[in-house]
């Protein structure tokens, strides 16, 4: 079979289409034919190398995967050859205290597609039979592929980590990324006001068209003091943060008193600063998210299914083009997913 490996860490040119043993199943496993492999920003840094990180080389990438039941183990019963499915991104245990409280995004032995199993990035893909999740038939491959990971990531942030309410003023950062599309979408099904960043007029036209209600270019205006702006001085009450130092002082400027920022991120730096006076003095707190549990990816995706939520891809590549993919995330030119199809 055909499959994208890098042998050593660099830029896009370590990428190699060629051909590859096809993976042998378990007997709890699904073998899945891949049908489209969403990209993420984890596959350029796992691409470049990440400093102190090992990883075993040659190296298969991607995350979010999308396709068709080949066969099953003998274990398997739930899912059967021939459906539509999409993969969990993220595989545990299931069988330490955490994952059976349901916290399995905390296990020890946690892991992604595509960086510590073998990802997507071709044709055939086996996975334990409990990361298959059926999709319905009206939902393409690429919209599926485009959905797990960023969908995931925002839910756990504003629910679990950030205690969102409805009817709350949330500021998203970044609402061109992946995860930013799915905050604002997800703010907006709860009845919350949503600001969104963006750069440039094309992206925060697709903001608003998103169900922004007002779109911030963080290019051009000054973050905190059009927040303060729009909510009469106060604040919002949850601050969406992924970008890191960029934007992490502006980010706190603009919680009010009792605000709650999430961060799942640190695309431009993770070495930041913070005024406890003001953290104590207004009440506010500060709180880290990761991915999110098996549980919460199934509860979101029944809103995905539903159309309530919807994927947003910005562009479909060949698997054997898998380097203009990655120059495109690189270059932040895209407004949602970029997705390659084998």
């Amino acid at each position: 079979m055909k499959a994208v490996r890098i042998h050593e860490h660099g830029g896009p040119e370590v990428l190699r289409y060629e051909d590859v043993p096809e993976p042998p199943v378990r007997a709890d496993e699904v073998l899945v034919r891949v049908r489209a492999c969403g990209l993420n920003h984890i596959d350029l840094w796992i691409r470049g190398g990440l400093p102190g990180i090992r990883f075993s080389m040659p190296h298969i990438l991607g995350c979010d995967i999308a396709g068709e039941v080949v066969r099953t183990g003998e274990l398997c019963a739930r899912v059967k050859p021939g459906q539509r499915v999409l993969l969990a991104p993220g595989l545990s245990c299931r069988q330490c205290v955490r994952c059976l409280e349901g916290r399995d995004n905390e296990c020890r032995s946690y892991g992604l597609f595509g960086s510590a199993h073998h990802g997507g990035n071709r044709e055939l893909v086996p996975a334990p039979e409990y990361a298959a999740i059926v999709i319905p038939d009206d939902l393409s491959f690429e919209e599926a592929a485009a959905a797990p990971l960023v969908f995931l990531t925002a839910w756990h942030m504003l629910f679990a980590r950030a205690r969102l309410e409805p009817g709350e003023d949330v500021l998203v950062l970044a609402a061109g990324s992946g995860v930013g599309m799915a905050a604002v979408q997800i703010a907006r099904l709860f009845h919350c006001r949503v600001i969104a960043t963006a750069g440039g007029d094309a992206k925060l036209a697709r903001a608003k068209d998103l169900g922004a209600d007002h779109v911030i270019d963080h290019y051009r205006e000054d973050i905190a003091a059009e927040v303060r702006r729009l909510t009469g001085k106060r604040g919002v009450d949850v601050v969406f943060e992924h970008v890191g130092a960029a934007t992490w002082n502006k980010s706190l400027a603009c919680l009010a008193a009792s605000g709650r920022l999430v961060t799942c991120g640190a695309t431009t730096g993770h070495d930041v600063g913070i005024d406890l006076r003001y953290l104590f003095g207004k009440q506010q707190s500060i709180s880290g998210s990761y991915l999110g549990t098996l549980g919460e990816l199934h509860r979101v995706l029944r809103f995905v299914f539903e159309r309530k939520l919807r994927p947003v891809i910005d562009s479909v590549f060949p698997l054997r083009e898998i380097r203009a993919a990655h120059e495109r995330l690189e270059k932040k030119e895209h407004f949602g997913k970029v997705v390659v199809v084998p």
